[in-house]
């Protein structure tokens, strides 16, 4: 079935083709943006993987290439069936491909230790129409990206870096880099761009969605939020309320162990995408999907702090050491009343006299009265009383002052969080996102030195260091009083093992975990719907969610955001009507496809107005209104000038783009 993957050659040789797709990087990010390409785009793609290990060790674990030959084997077999059924595979022209004989074409995989000049020839990068580097090192990205535009100023570049601030830079700078590289350059004519995107900020949002109620997604366009919300089945005799549209049908099989799993491979079952008037309403006891609000966003401002604006005498000493110095002092108070009443002195004579006692500075009353005597002795007693108080406060001073700069423990009586396992890099923007919700979490990292690790100090979130898998973590997290479980470790088997065994102690917890193998994610999402059937259950894979993403850019577009529908993703993208056939003269009604696309808003702003990235639009004003027009009449005839916002699948949203594509090669 791999016939067509070449192996590494003794030499370098240039790339058989041009005009193809090159991905570079070395995790699962990598092999699933190859796969968006090839078999969902029908590009020809180069794929520039690290060396694996010594095959000569056949009991180490798979290396990159052969996880990646592995999933491009069953995609292929999955494609070559369906040409044996008469389907075609769209290609990069919107024809059928003709690679006749072995069916589907694989991804062409090399192997290179870095992205140097002499692997970019081998791959043909400067014969590339896009290349993603897509390294889970921010640093070989940076470097592998000025190697590519120096190679080729006009490759359109892809880059995943989770620092946001130095992406934005980094985008202007390998842009002019471009133009002063070939002068008189066009990068908008030439289709020329750098687009740096993040897998986590694409993650986050659906990951913190699941870990909230399981059932709603947001999506923010131009200071918008499209908020699409899963609904049950209406009871008997009710009427389902449809919201703006209907973006989903859920599966039909929720608790059947052999059901549909949600997976692109569930058949009828599963859940539809984009679903027509009929079938919704013929899809009876069904889940839906819809998009029921939509709202101005709020502007972006720092997460709160689970502890508050500023610490408190309270949050600085015990309440032990404040009781001990409100009983101290009332013995002060009470020895000042006593020696006026007794001596006739001043008050405030008194209370001096009194504190002179206290710190053992006054002379010894010896010539006094009894009753001065006496305050005297007590006022001695009470200041060996005092000398321990100020030491323990000065203490607890500096411990609170530790504290701050430390991690904070899970304070009693705290209920209803979610419990957050993983602190790297997808775990840390989930953690900002939940916290930005004002949503109580408690976060659970084995590596103190985690990248997250800071996040939760300055969000005083409170953070268990300890292995998930080890007896009490999970308990000391307070996971029986939580109302959500997130696993995203980059561990399947610890993710699992947190999930069964935070199970075994909540049976009806709320579960969300991060899994990568599709064929595992099946098994473990039937076992515990079945096992647990009250309790929701979501498995999510980043580079699932991420790679549709990757792959749009790649094709010289951007998406507003994706949506995960069970184990489906739904894409929401602001496209340019202009070069489209199936839209362009249009009506709105007529453009709908089922499971492919739905035309959701048109932009009302005058082309020249018109900020060239929704997703990079600040937030609606008096000033700037939106001018996106949600209740578009099903008659409005769509024009070339015009931009819509949709909704679509995968395999819808690289049919428009690929159309458009052929076009303007014509």
């Amino acid at each position: 079935m791999l016939g067509s993957v070449s192996t590494l050659p003794q030499q370098p040789q240039r790339s058989p083709f041009s005009g193809h797709m090159v991905v570079c990087g070395d995790d699962a990010l990598a092999q699933r943006l190859a796969v968006e390409l090839r078999y969902v785009y029908g590009e020809r793609v180069t794929l520039l993987l690290p060396p694996g290990r010594d095959p000569r060790r056949p009991e180490l674990p798979l290396t990159q290439r052969g996880r990646a030959a592995t999933l491009f084997g069953r995609m292929s077999a999955a494609m070559n069936r369906n040409l044996g059924n008469g389907g075609a595979v769209a290609g990069a022209n919107g024809g059928a491909d003709h690679d006749t004989g072995a069916g589907v074409e694989a991804v062409r995989i090399l192997e290179a230790a870095e992205p140097s000049d002499e692997a970019f020839e081998e791959a043909g990068v400067d014969t590339a129409a896009a290349l993603a580097l897509v390294y889970d090192d921010d640093e070989r990205n940076i470097r592998a990206a000025l190697t590519a535009r120096r190679l080729n100023p006009r490759v359109r570049l892809v880059i995943r870096l989770y620092n946001r601030k130095l992406g934005q830079y980094l985008e202007t700078l390998l842009d002019q880099a471009a133009a002063v590289a070939v002068p008189g350059l066009d990068p908008t004519a030439l289709d020329t761009s750098t687009t740096v995107l993040s897998d986590a900020d694409t993650a986050a949002p659906a990951l913190a969605a699941t870990a909230l109620t399981g059932s709603s997604k947001v999506v923010q366009a131009e200071g918008l939020l499209l908020r699409a919300v899963e609904r049950t089945p209406p009871r008997q005799g009710e009427v389902a309320d449809p919201g703006l549209c209907t973006l989903a049908l859920l599966s039909s099989t929720t608790h059947d162990p052999a059901g549909a799993e949600g997976s692109d491979s569930s058949g009828a079952e599963g859940p539809q995408l984009l679903p027509d008037q009929q079938s919704v309403a013929a899809a009876t006891g069904r889940g839906t999907v819809v998009l029921e609000a939509i709202r101005e966003a709020a502007p972006d401002g720092p997460p709160p702090r689970m502890g508050g604006r500023s610490a408190s005498l309270s949050q600085i000493f015990s309440r032990r050491l404040r009781r001990s110095v409100l009983g101290v002092a009332s013995a002060v108070l009470g020895l000042t009343v006593a020696s006026t009443l007794t001596t006739g002195e001043h008050p405030l004579h008194a209370v001096y006299l009194t504190l002179l006692d206290l710190f053992a500075m006054g002379d010894p009353a010896v010539d006094d009265s009894t009753a001065r005597q006496v305050i005297q002795l007590l006022s001695g007693i009470a200041g060996l009383m005092l000398l321990p108080l100020l030491v323990a406060g000065v203490l607890e001073a500096f411990g609170s002052l530790r504290t701050a700069s430390s991690l904070r423990r899970p304070p009693r009586g705290l209920s209803g969080h979610v419990v957050l396992l993983g602190l790297g890099k997808i775990g840390t923007r989930v953690l900002v996102r939940l916290r930005e919700l004002n949503i109580p979490v408690v976060c659970v990292e084995d590596d103190p030195a985690a990248r997250g690790i800071p996040v939760a100090r300055r969000l005083q979130v409170p953070v268990v260091l300890g292995d998930v898998t080890q007896e009490g973590v999970l308990e000391a997290a307070k996971i029986q009083r939580s109302r959500a479980l997130l696993a995203l470790t980059s561990s399947d088997t610890t993710n699992l093992e947190a999930t069964l065994y935070a199970r075994s102690v909540k049976p009806d917890l709320q579960v969300a975990l991060r899994l990568f193998d599709d064929e595992f994610a099946t098994a473990v999402y039937r076992t515990l719907r079945t096992a647990h059937p009250q309790a929701l259950t979501r498995s999510r894979s980043v580079s699932h969610l991420a790679a549709p993403s990757f792959a749009v850019a790649m094709m010289g577009r951007q998406i507003l955001g994706a949506i995960p529908v069970e184990r489906k993703v739904m894409l929401f993208a602001a496209i340019k009507v202009a070069g489209h056939r199936q839209l362009e003269g249009r009506t709105v009604e007529q453009a709908f496809r089922a499971g492919a696309w739905r035309v959701l808003a048109l932009d009302a702003t005058p082309p020249e107005d018109r900020h060239p990235d929704l997703t990079t639009a600040g937030p609606m004003s008096s000033d700037r209104p939106s001018g996106l027009i949600w209740d578009l009449h099903p008659g409005y005839v769509l024009r070339a000038e015009d931009r819509v916002v949709i909704a679509a699948t995968r395999r819808g949203l690289a049919e428009l783009l690929r159309t458009r594509s052929s076009l303007t090669n014509r």
